[in-house]
């Protein structure tokens, strides 16, 4: 769900999003918090894998998550925290939403875990679980209090420091996430245990317990994501220059990676966003996010 609009843009269904980079050290884990107010262009929203984590502290009314065809909708109150996913999430919106949260680095998000990143893949849990029920309605009590989106986010930034911890491992995660990003996937795993001097077992398990899916995981999903961002869904797309370019060994496989990762064939991904395109121009949850009805 991350965006790249500019603060506070919404569109005519009166949608307010207003975004900043946090100050360090939070800037080398999280890429955005974001304030998100209105509106949402439909009641469900399909979220395909992406190559980070999600925090959000809900303010409005509850909203439903759904991780996967055969897992039951839940409700979360607070907010919840996702992990790096590995299928596509259905999130379900009240009919005015309104919530701050944090679009978190693949790694960012086990410096504020009490548990394994592992344990949370593909399953969201709420922010209750994560720091207990006292410590969430304090923080959501602070942030009704707080004027206006601004001193919202800063109230969620000095919350996130104020339980920022050190983290075993992080330092290797963190690079290593780092060259898989700057390759969009396209690096050996072998070369990376090399140059990190680690056997391939010890970095997988590391990985599962800082960002919950292994290197070999993490590369496919940026791949995935590269791609996707590569789609100009306004015109033509050439499908076998897309595949070969972003290093899928054919159209078929090519074909196989997308379905897995968001239960479309690619032809029909690119009418969902076009459907998106027509219905909602500008709107600063398109480029992720697609129609689930």
């Amino acid at each position: 769900m991350r965006s790249t609009t500019p603060a506070g843009v919404g569109d005519a269904v009166g949608v307010e999003y207003v975004s900043r980079v946090p100050r360090p050290p939070l800037d080398g884990l999280i890429d955005d918090l974001y304030y998100l107010e209105g509106t949402p262009p439909y009641a469900r929203l399909t979220l395909p894998p992406m190559p980070g984590a999600l925090l959000i502290v809900n303010l409005g009314e509850p909203f439903r998550i759904r991780g996967g065809t055969d897992v039951e909708t839940a409700e979360y109150a607070d907010g919840c925290v996702v992990t790096t996913p590995t299928r596509a999430f259905e999130f379900g919106y009240p009919l005015r939403t309104r919530s701050v949260g944090a679009h978190v680095k693949p790694w960012g998000v086990a410096p504020f875990l009490p548990m394994p990143a592992a344990e949370l893949c593909d399953r969201p849990v709420t922010l209750e679980q994560v720091w207990g029920r006292p410590a969430v309605a304090g923080l959501r009590d602070r942030l009704a209090a707080a004027d206006g989106p601004h001193e919202m986010l800063t109230v969620l930034e000095n919350e996130l420091v104020r339980r920022l911890r050190e983290t075993t491992g992080l330092g290797l995660v963190r690079h290593t996430s780092s060259v898989i990003a700057a390759t969009t996937g396209a690096v050996a795993i072998g070369d990376l245990t090399t140059a990190a001097g680690v056997s391939s077992t010890h970095l997988a398990q590391r990985f599962k317990e800082l960002v919950g899916v292994t290197p070999k995981r993490l590369a496919r999903t940026h791949r995935f994501a590269a791609t996707v961002f590569a789609i100009d869904p306004a015109g033509p797309v050439d499908w076998g220059d897309l595949a070969g370019g972003a290093g899928y060994f054919d159209q078929a496989h090519f074909g196989h990676e997308f379905r897995a990762f968001t239960g479309l064939t690619p032809t029909r991904y690119v009418e969902v966003r076009r459907r998106f395109l027509r219905e909602h121009p500008g709107h600063v949850l398109d480029g992720w996010s697609l129609p689930a009805d």
